[in-house]
Formats: structure tokens, sequence, C-alpha cells
């Protein structure tokens, strides 16, 4: 398994925020990409992902969108169909349905809470995850060593603010997949590439 956390300090965080033209709101186009290149393989829909969401725009910051897709059974009944064009309005249903100090399964494998992104990384190292940061800074990801049931953790356009970032390299093992700067779904899908290349070939513990 492994697990991608992408932080958007503009993504909204109520439903009616998100409309047709989905870079004027927030950029949620960004997260739109994310998840799709989380999941999505060619006539597949990956299950060994998970991928949180962290959205800090307006009306209510920070909310935690947590989404590992049932593959298995009859659709509308124990999965939701999940399609290219469907992300968005996705997302968007999963605000709405947001209840405040819940968390709260929206479809199967769709959760949401408000939860803060130090917050929800903090959570995680306290279960001893081997989280990764990307950075540019760090160690190229083709001769690193990863652990494990991996956490990468990422950025919008505008990157993670400084104060955070500095707190999760205390935390979290910087690496880079390069010295080009990427948009955060074509790093997903290189960082993919990565893990089931080395799962094909056994360099990847389990």
């Amino acid at each position: 398994m492994r697990e991608f956390i992408y932080y958007s300090r503009t993504a909204p965080t109520a439903g009616n925020y998100i409309t047709e033209d989905l870079q004027a709101c927030g950029r949620i186009d960004i997260a739109v990409h994310t998840v799709i290149a989380t999941f999505f393989l060619s006539h597949k829909i990956r299950t060994d992902a998970k991928l949180h969401l962290v959205f800090a725009g307006p009306p209510d910051p920070q909310k935690h969108l947590e989404l590992m897709p049932v593959t298995e059974g009859e659709t509308g009944i124990d999965k939701i169909y999940l399609g290219k064009k469907d992300v968005s309005g996705v997302l968007k249903r999963m605000l709405y349905k947001y209840r405040e100090g819940e968390r709260k399964e929206v479809f199967p494998g769709f959760w949401i809470e408000k939860k803060g992104f130090l917050e929800l990384v903090k959570d995680l190292s306290r279960q001893n995850r081997n989280i990764y940061i990307l950075d540019p800074k760090g160690e190229d990801i083709r001769t690193a060593e990863i652990k494990p049931n991996p956490i990468f953790i990422l950025g919008d356009h505008k990157g993670l603010p400084a104060k955070e970032l500095k707190r999760l390299k205390t935390v979290c093992a910087p690496v880079t997949i390069g010295s080009k700067i990427y948009f955060a779904s074509q790093t997903i899908a290189v960082v993919n590439n990565e893990l089931d290349r080395r799962e094909s070939e056994g360099r990847l513990p389990l």
C-alpha cells in the first residue's frame, strides 16, 4: 500500500464553492488531477493506493478528505462509479456531506472530517508510518531507501508553506523526483511508477 497527502492552500472547503470553472474555484482542478494520477490506470482503478486531500481554502478550513475507492461489489450499493469526468462532482458531494464533529463516510471508501494538515501528519507519524516529503533538495527517489507502506507528501501550485515544511522535515524523509518542478499530478505518477517498478523487481518490502 502506498499513500499520498496532497495539501492545497486554496482548495475550497464547502461544496457550493466548487463551480464549473475548476481553476477559478481555488484550483480544485489540481486536486482532481491528483485523484486521477493516484488511482487511474488504463482501464483499471488502483487498489494499492490511498489519497489524503487536505483543503485549506474558504469558507471553513481545514478539511481532510480520505479516498480509497472500493472496487468490488455492486455499483450504487457496495461502491460508487468513479470516472475521470466525475471526480470534481465526487469531491463536491463529499464537502456537502461534511458534518461538524464527525468523521463521515460519504461513499464506500470516501471519508471527510475537519482535520488540519499538520495534525494529520502527526497522527500518521505517531503510528510509526514511513513518511516522505517531496522536496527538490531531497534524496533522489531512484536511489533512496523506501520503506514498506510509504506515505508521500506534496503541495499544490503554491507549494507547502515554509513554516510547515520546516516542521515536516523533522519527521519526514525528503525525496525528489529530479531537478525540474513537475505538476502535483505528474509527481504522483512518477512516484507510482517508481514504486510499481520496485514491487515488480522485488525491491520494495511489503
